[in-house]
């Protein structure tokens, strides 16, 4: 299929998740559907309260840069599940552990032998010249080969319902404490419709990911201390570090906490200096370390890179695996895929426009108003142009933005991602959503079943992000493809 036809079957028609063409519920959504029936809608407008008052106690907020003094705001959360049949989710996961290794494997390649360069597949401009591309870590052996230890993957579904890999998050992807805590939130509140469905269990996550870090520590560490570093209480992620931390129990620790001394890294305890092996880290490469990056950081761990390249820590992720989530780098990873494993891709890209390509640029520039551009370095939501949602105005400021440096920006088409239904102030209505499973990478790839699913909140909205106003759903993957628990 070329890359026409492949954007008209994803932007035909929205799929329902919850219900087929005719109407009818999917059989994976029946119990829920006939439960949600019987609920008298006092019960579940009371039970959303619950849920707000009880995030809001713990903490569970967001900063969203650029609102007025950098106010924190409650995440919100919808009640109406996302529901996966087993079968859906086994196939994803064999997707998920061959993306995610093939990308460790891009990731060992450039910053060694670079064959995939030599072999043409990727232009060496786009890797030797990217921004995220760390010259510091040419030719550094890095535990077990792993790069990046936690993954998120961003999947959406389109179509007549298939799985696409939207991008690929492989610096410091966020996320995990939300989908926890929406688990144990429709837990509490909802405990009868846990004894009706076989849902596979999420809460896990904390240990899978601390045995995950113990097994990259360096070569000769029996024991090793784990900690989690973070910029602060200042980040907009500071409860998901904090969560972390406590649930794995491992010290969260800031920059400040943390020396070097003969390339080993010690944490300062009131017991005295103690050796860290394994550091969890939640800051972006630019602040790891003012020796070697900025040197106005203050965030950071003078000496650490030094350390690091001693193999007397190991650092998860790895520094520069964010040229493996570059969105210039995205549309190779099928590639990628045949090239180190030797296998087809089991998760399709979204078809993708390269603005640094003059056929591409010519085409996304006489349809702006079709589709949705992004910077290759954005994240978040931000720095990027949905064309139908956008004025002639907007457009037309992209359009010169595009212009004048077109290698920075990919299109992709508009897709008709799927739609679930969700809670909103008119009632019940369907909103567009995305999945982002964690894939841990250590010993073995694995990851607990579902993900954290992001809801667009507003009408006709495709913008997901949490920082855009998007809110979440709990994820549930069934054992038992739908069908009633035979006690209950």
């Amino acid at each position: 299929m070329d890359i026409f036809a492949a954007v008209r079957a994803m932007t035909k028609k929205f799929f329902d998740e919850m219900h087929a063409a005719d109407g009818s519920v999917r059989p994976h959504y029946r119990v829920y559907d006939e439960w949600l029936a019987r609920t008298p809608a006092e019960r579940i407008e009371r039970k959303r309260a619950e849920a707000d008052i009880a995030f809001r106690r713990v903490g569970i907020t967001f900063a969203v840069y650029g609102e007025e003094a950098g106010k924190e705001r409650l995440i919100p959360f919808d009640i109406i599940p996302r529901v996966i049949p087993a079968d859906e989710w086994k196939a994803l996961q064999g997707g998920l552990r061959q993306r995610v290794k093939a990308l460790n494997a891009f990731l060992g390649d450039i910053y060694h032998d670079q064959d995939i360069l030599r072999a043409g597949l990727i232009p060496e401009d786009q890797i030797l010249n990217n921004a995220q591309f760390r010259r510091e870590m040419i030719g550094v052996d890095v535990p077990a080969g792993i790069y990046s230890h936690i993954t998120g993957v961003d999947l959406v579904r389109a179509g007549e319902g298939e799985f696409y890999v939207l991008e690929d998050n492989l610096r410091v992807p966020s996320g995990v404490s939300y989908m926890i805590e929406d688990r144990k939130m429709m837990m509490r509140l909802f405990p009868e419709l846990f004894a009706r469905h076989q849902i596979a269990p999420v809460q896990h996550y904390p240990d899978m990911l601390l045995e995950n870090l113990r097994t990259v520590a360096p070569a000769g560490v029996e024991d090793p201390t784990v900690v989690l570093l973070t910029p602060g209480v200042y980040n907009s992620a500071y409860f998901e570090h904090t969560f972390l931390a406590q649930q794995m129990g491992v010290e969260l620790v800031e920059g400040r906490d943390l020396f070097v001394d003969h390339d080993t890294v010690f944490m300062r305890t009131t017991r005295g200096p103690q050796r860290v092996d394994v550091i969890y880290r939640r800051l972006d490469d630019d602040f790891l370390d003012p020796l070697a990056f900025r040197k106005d950081s203050m965030l950071g761990v003078p000496g650490l890179l030094s350390a690091y390249r001693a193999g007397r820590v190991t650092l998860a992720n790895a520094i520069g695996t964010g040229v493996a989530d570059d969105k210039s780098i995205y549309p190779y990873v099928p590639d990628m895929i045949r090239f180190y494993l030797g296998e087809e891709p089991l998760l399709n890209n979204v078809p993708t426009y390269m603005l640094r390509k003059p056929d591409d640029l010519r085409y996304v520039l006489d349809h702006l108003p079709e589709l949705v551009v992004k910077e290759v370095h954005g994240a978040g939501g931000y720095g990027m142009l949905v064309g139908p949602a956008s004025t002639r105005q907007q457009i037309e400021d992209f359009r010169a933005r595009i212009v004048a440096a077109p290698e920075k920006y990919i299109a992709q088409p508009t897709l008709a991602l799927s739609t679930c239904p969700t809670f909103v102030e008119s009632g019940v209505a369907p909103r567009h959503l995305d999945l982002r499973p964690f894939v841990l990478s250590g010993k073995d790839i694995d990851m607990v079943p579902g993900g954290l699913t992001r809801v667009a909140l507003r009408e006709g909205s495709l913008v997901v992000n949490s920082s855009q106003g998007g809110g979440t759903k709990d994820t549930w993957v069934l054992e038992n493809n739908g069908r009633e628990n035979a006690s209950c």
